[in-house]
């Protein structure tokens, strides 16, 4: 029997995914990562946990982004053979269309980070599409939906590897983990795609990454067959490596591993390893022609009764009176509550004030970076009586190349972002007696509270890559490199890491015999 599927009705039920999973986590992450929670020996990680359980119950309420970084929309259908399309509209043009109308919802609208011409101009395109598309053709008359929105810290950390057939994948799995840092803002998921070609093994990883997490009940029952050990023992040995939650170190850094194989070729081991954050967002929903999909949200019952409040015991620190000199005070691992005006900027914000000073101009008038702190960040646009949206930081890594130039040239004296800084801008921070501050990835909403005003003060043509001055009120941070150059995302996780075996062979890893 051949089923009809009207435009509309596709149209409307991709913007509702898109906007139902912007505030929604997937309910077997909340519980998981409660779960991790409580079992969670490490303060810094418990504390980090803490602020991401409490703000996705706000995401909830207030039906606003978990994430500033909403994401590139992901769409996977198995369309029917038996199914006829409405109109004149390819599915990729159909896909955009809802896309479209949910990144530019009046109500909620999410952040548009998508940027046309990648390798020239970067254009953000200003509406969030293109969306990428897999369309796969199977027997039946319905279509069945699989949406996604991938944020760019974690996709920036997917990774591909052609092993020998007889290398270890859990070998590595291990090593390619440890070098990822934590910019792709755990505990999150792995999804491992092994066999196929170099592009079929990212697109089972990709795809690996929607399935439902199952981990503790694999554990239970015990593996079945092989690839459900090689999920256990990547479990078990990923969280060894201590990296914890945001890279502090602690006791859970993935809250499951999926796995997807394929057949492949005798002379080859394609493995991809890509990793979901802790704003995994993804819906699944099929159509019968009956009309647009019924989502249905989680009830605020499934939500931990937790909340969160500042240690009486932080650190008070008045940005508008702050004295370089005080920051040698502070110590790695420190939680400082930050009140006072700060400025903003990230990636393309940085690139044009290089582009200043190596021209020989000054900064636009309004941006002045002496003796202040800059916040990695691109937030979402208000609503309502929203002073902004939802505002956490960025992956701070991709401003180190920069760090000397605003250290030196343009005088701040301290940077906020999320995950670690590599050794050039460490060293930078120590020689500048500077800072850096980790703000929690995966909790934009409770940060954005923290905000009393904001407004844009140079390059506004970068739309959420401007430069705002923020007004902040105890916004909560964490030391994580002080003015002698001790980062804790390398102390933290060596004090939780688990010594093991690693693997010998590829064979073993696969079928569990030496």
């Amino acid at each position: 029997m051949t089923t009809l599927i009207r435009e509309a009705d596709f149209i409307q039920s991709i913007a509702d995914a898109f906007q139902f999973i912007s505030y929604y986590h997937p309910v077997d992450y909340i519980q998981s990562l409660h779960a991790a929670y409580q079992r969670e020996k490490s303060s810094a990680a418990k504390e980090a946990m803490a602020q991401i359980l409490v703000n996705s119950r706000l995401c909830a309420e207030g039906r606003r982004p978990i994430c500033q970084d909403t994401g590139i929309a992901v769409v996977f259908l198995k369309v029917g053979m038996s199914v006829r399309w409405e109109g004149n509209l390819s599915v990729e043009e159909l896909v955009n269309a809802g896309v479209r109308r949910a990144y530019q919802d009046v109500g909620n609208p999410l952040r548009a980070s998508i940027l046309a011409d990648p390798a020239g101009a970067r254009r953000n395109t200003r509406d969030n599409t293109p969306a990428v598309v897999h369309v796969e053709l199977v027997p039946g008359n319905h279509v069945e939906v699989q949406v996604a929105a991938k944020g760019g810290g974690s996709e920036n950390k997917s990774r591909f590897t052609m092993l020998n057939p007889s290398d270890s994948i859990v070998n590595w799995v291990l090593k390619t983990v440890e070098t990822l840092g934590a910019g792709w803002c755990p505990p999150g998921i792995l999804g491992i795609g092994i066999g196929g070609t170099a592009e079929k093994a990212m697109l089972l990883a990709k795809s690996a990454l929607l399935q439902p997490i199952d981990i503790h009940d694999l554990q239970t029952r015990g593996p079945q067959n092989s690839l459900q050990a090689l999920r256990l023992e990547l479990y078990d040995k990923v969280n060894a490596l201590g990296i914890g939650a945001q890279g502090l170190g602690g006791m859970t850094t993935v809250l499951d591993v999926k796995i997807l194989d394929y057949p492949t070729h005798a002379a080859s081991l394609p493995v991809a390893l890509i990793p979901n954050c802790a704003a995994t967002r993804h819906a699944h929903f099929t159509l019968t022609g009956e009309g647009p999909a019924e989502l249905i949200p989680p009830r605020l019952s499934d939500y931990p009764q937790l909340s969160w409040a500042a240690n009486p015991q932080a650190r008070q620190v008045n940005l508008d009176t702050l004295k370089k000199e005080d920051l040698c005070e502070w110590r790695p691992g420190e939680t400082v509550l930050l009140t006072g005006k700060l400025l903003t900027g990230r990636d393309a914000a940085h690139q044009r004030i290089a582009e200043l000073l190596a021209q020989g101009q000054s900064l636009p008038k309004e941006v002045d970076f002496r003796n202040r702190f800059i916040y990695y960040v691109g937030p979402v646009d208000p609503v309502r009586d929203e002073v902004i949206g939802p505002a956490g930081p960025t992956t701070a890594t991709r401003m180190d190349k920069f760090t000397e130039m605003m250290l030196e040239k343009v005088g701040i004296i301290g940077m906020i972002g999320k995950a670690e800084r590599g050794p050039a801008a460490i060293e930078a921070i120590k020689r500048h007696k500077a800072v850096y501050l980790m703000a929690v990835g995966g909790a934009a909403y409770l940060i954005a509270k923290a905000i009393r005003s904001a407004k844009v003060v140079a390059f506004a043509d970068l739309g959420m890559e401007a430069i705002y001055e923020f007004e902040v009120e105890s916004m909560p941070v964490t030391v994580a490199v002080d003015t002698q150059g001790q980062a804790v995302h390398e102390t933290g996780p060596l004090e939780w890491r688990i010594p093991f075996q690693t693997s010998v062979s590829g064979i073993e890893a696969l079928t569990g015999q030496p």
